[in-house]
């Protein structure tokens, strides 16, 4: 980082509903809570209610250079609570739609793990698709906030895998974390799409929702 240069702020999103059974994600949480410009919400924590606080929430992801989703994934998706925090937090008018720019030009990154084998996910194993048929609700909700989609950071088989395996995921992770933006391969990442939301699409509600 140049001198001078104002150090990013990261804004960690941690969900695990099981914290003391967590092998890998709670590794990573405690590690990114060591470094400096790392802010750590942890969500189950935070919110044992499912009451979000979503004006403070706001303030910390518009404060952001970027946004870490760190997670166990379940059932092909994200933890309930941070699906509830993107329901919540990412606000038609606040994060996307006309006046929706808060997060503009910001980065998204997903950290997660997987029970199963990298082998499982395979058109010829019993997830059927390769992982990356998983991602793009991630990768639309960046684009739809303006923002950019990073390169994943997976650990695959998180059940089984060696102690010294998570080590070094652990510092693979931290060492990226603590060395963000300055990746090798930010210069060929595309630039932060532009998804307008027409008005028309998202008329004033006189009465309920869909």
């Amino acid at each position: 980082m140049a001198t001078g240069q104002t150090a990013p702020r990261v804004v960690l999103l941690a969900a695990h509903p099981n914290w003391r059974e967590s092998r890998v994600n709670r590794l990573l949480r405690d590690r990114a809570a060591s470094l400096p410009g790392v802010a750590v919400r942890d969500l189950y924590g935070a919110y044992p209610d499912y009451d979000i606080d979503i004006a403070a929430e706001q303030q910390q992801a518009g404060g952001a250079d970027l946004i870490v989703l760190l997670h166990p994934i379940q059932w092909y998706s994200m933890p309930a609570l941070q699906k509830l925090w993107l329901d919540e937090v990412l606000a038609y008018g606040w994060a996307y739609g006309p006046g929706g720019t808060a997060l503009q030009g910001k980065d998204l990154w997903l950290v997660a793990t997987t029970g199963g084998p990298e082998s499982s996910y395979h058109p010829q194993s019993y997830n059927r698709y390769f992982f990356d048929a998983f991602l793009p609700p991630y990768e639309q909700t960046a684009a739809l906030c303006g923002m950019r989609f990073l390169p994943p950071l997976l650990l695959h088989g998180a059940h089984r895998a060696s102690p010294d395996e998570i080590t070094q995921h652990v510092q693979v992770f931290g060492e990226r974390l603590a060395s963000y933006p300055d990746w090798p391969e930010m210069a060929e990442l595309d630039a932060c799409p532009a998804c307008e939301v027409p008005q028309v699409d998202r008329p004033a509600v006189t009465a309920g929702s869909q």
